[in-house]
């Protein structure tokens, strides 16, 4: 009886944990790159490092807001070059010099193999090929879950 107690009260606990929402604010900068592979074929597209501006952030740790839609414009781009079926991520952070970083440590990890072969055709895709665009968001967000960056 007091397992059953014990593991309604955790999920309750949960679900009252789950439906607190993260405070959302606007970030007057952020810089982003986007990559692209498929399980079809071995060429891995990434999109250079670009500055998005006005762009919504959780206020805690300052990640990227609503990033699957950041990843769908990557996707639609791509469908329309007639690459389908890719899977899209973003990797975005408030800090260049960051993100350089991670962008270098995950392009070495595609063009780079220890036994000293290539196993991905790594393609980049430059702003005059693809541009993300700035999501706005302040029509989804009410004053309950906004609040001002400081």
């Amino acid at each position: 009886m007091k397992k059953i107690a014990f593991i309604l009260f955790a999920v309750m606990a949960l679900g009252m944990a789950t439906t607190a929402s993260a405070k959302k604010v606007v970030t007057p900068k952020m810089y982003i790159f986007g990559m692209a592979a498929s399980f079809n074929d071995s060429i891995i597209y990434f999109t250079n490092i670009q500055e998005l501006n006005n762009v919504w952030v959780e206020k805690k740790h300052k990640e990227l807001d609503v990033r699957a839609l950041y990843s769908q414009q990557l996707r639609e781009y791509l469908k329309k070059q007639g690459l389908k079926n890719r899977t899209c991520i973003v990797v975005a952070n408030t800090k260049r010099a960051k993100l350089e970083k991670k962008f270098l440590k995950m392009k070495k990890l595609y063009t780079q193999s220890k036994d000293g072969k290539v196993h991905f055709d790594v393609k980049y895709l430059g702003n005059q090929d693809f541009e993300f665009k700035t999501i706005d968001m302040s029509g989804y967000y009410t004053p309950e879950n906004t609040a001002t960056e400081e």
